[in-house]
């Protein structure tokens, strides 16, 4: 296949295919008058040269694939399907009154216009050899959005995430951290059959005791052969690798959020209390992140409050706290952010894109303790302190936005299928495409 064929392709899988299971509906030639009806949508028509001139495009991008035709009437039948169903989504986002900016449709048409390498106007002369005006691509992609801006609004925005759904797709997919298989080492302060609060408690903060030294440094293999009362504990109690399903279930949930060389706490079983040390596993990756602890004052601008009046309300603040004040007095009694002031003015541990960029600008410039001179964003004037700093293993917080958006996903697709079978259902449809 050539480049151009290539290119061609690409423009007209983007005038084809759907963007969120979208499909497009733009007729690129007028409607004679006399065109025959091949369907009744409510209000709406199709006719027979819409039809063609769909179907057209289908077949050209089905050829350009090196796809197998179907019969022509199969053909028909299914773009027949998918232009009734995009009137349909057409109408009803008209009558919640969604419609795409002129800013919008030309930002979207000029990264498809960059993506393919090409100026603006040469794609309007590539999209004419193939015999489509520039118009009614427009019009193509603009429907597609109206229709994507539609479906996010009736059906994505809907979609909720459980967290017992989180739990069920956890257990359907095993380990979502990626690992495969664990080495570990335990130690087992063990507790007899119907032991009593006494010896519970003793056994308790004897392995407490040992994380705690462990922790510090002692050999756990040496601690495993001296104090372990663990089947292993002659070999320092190795369990050697072990496949990430063959895992006790006491040991799964634990070790899969684990770094290697951390110690667990004590986990308690029938059996007494488990110490664990994960000395290495494989697959998988860790998400290390930066994080900032950071609390502020923010001072609103408004008919009253001028961009002066705030900064110099804001300098005074700065001051008192510098003069020994407390901040968090300070941010309760000042601050027009009602929901950290109730907090000292704490917004607590933030990643990189959690705030705007000014304010992420200025936190990131201080130094632990150090009071910011006021600056402005979007939101106000602000003075802020940064608290602390740390490296934040968020593996968790990104397992869990993955599979929430797998399962997000997997709804929204059973969604989008209910909902346009709605719509079809509630419409006055009449199919006359024999009779045309």
């Amino acid at each position: 296949m050539t480049q151009l064929q290539k290119l061609r392709q690409a423009i007209l899988l983007s005038v084809v295919w759907p963007l969120f299971l979208l499909q497009t509906a733009a007729v690129q030639a007028e409607i004679e008058p006399l065109d025959s009806v091949v369907a009744i949508v409510d209000e709406d028509v199709i006719v027979r040269s819409e039809l063609n001139a769909e179907t057209a495009k289908i077949v050209a991008a089905l050829q350009q694939r090196g796809a197998e035709l179907p019969a022509a009437s199969v053909i028909d039948r299914q773009v027949l399907e998918r232009l009734i169903l995009n009137k349909l989504q057409l109408a009803r986002a008209a009558k919640l009154g969604i419609s795409i900016s002129e800013d919008v449709l030309a930002q979207t048409i000029g990264d498809i216009v960059r993506k393919n390498n090409l100026t603006l106007s040469e794609f309007r002369q590539v999209l004419q050899a193939d015999g489509i005006s520039f118009n009614s691509y427009r019009q193509s992609i603009r429907d597609q959005l109206t229709i994507r801006e539609l479906l996010e609004r009736e059906v994505l925005k809907q979609i909720r995430v459980t967290d017992e759904e989180l739990e069920a797709f956890k257990a359907r997919k095993g380990n979502l951290s990626g690992r495969t298989d664990y080495h570990l080492l335990h130690i087992l302060i063990a507790t007899p059959e119907g032991a009593s609060a006494d010896q519970l408690e003793a056994a308790r903060s004897k392995a407490q005791q040992l994380v705690v030294e462990l922790r510090q440094g002692r050999d756990f293999s040496a601690t495993a052969l001296s104090q372990s009362d663990g089947q292993q504990a002659l070999d320092g109690g190795d369990l050697g690798w072990r496949a990430s399903g063959q895992l006790p279930t006491l040991f799964a949930d634990k070790v899969d959020l684990m770094e290697k060389g951390e110690i667990s706490d004590p986990i308690h079983s029938p059996s007494g209390y488990h110490i664990i040390k994960l000395a290495d596993y494989k697959g998988g990756e860790r998400h290390i992140i930066d994080q900032t602890r950071v609390r502020h004052i923010l001072i609103n601008t408004n008919e009253v409050t001028s961009n002066d009046d705030a900064k110099t309300r804001l300098e005074q603040l700065r001051q008192r706290i510098i003069g020994g004040e407390d901040f968090t007095n300070l941010a309760r009694a000042h601050s027009d952010d009602k929901a950290s002031a109730i907090k000292g003015g704490e917004l607590g541990w933030v990643t990189s894109g959690d705030l705007v960029p000014r304010f992420e600008n200025e936190m990131q410039q201080l130094e632990i303790g150090q009071l910011s001179q006021p600056f402005r964003t979007d939101f106000g004037w602000h003075i802020i302190q940064v608290m602390e700093r740390r490296k934040h293993d968020g593996t968790e917080e990104v397992i869990k936005a993955e599979a929430k958006g797998a399962i997000r996903k997997r709804k929204f697709t059973e969604e989008s299928e209910l909902y346009l079978r709605r719509l079809k259902d509630e419409a006055y449809i009449v199919i006359t495409l024999n009779d045309g």
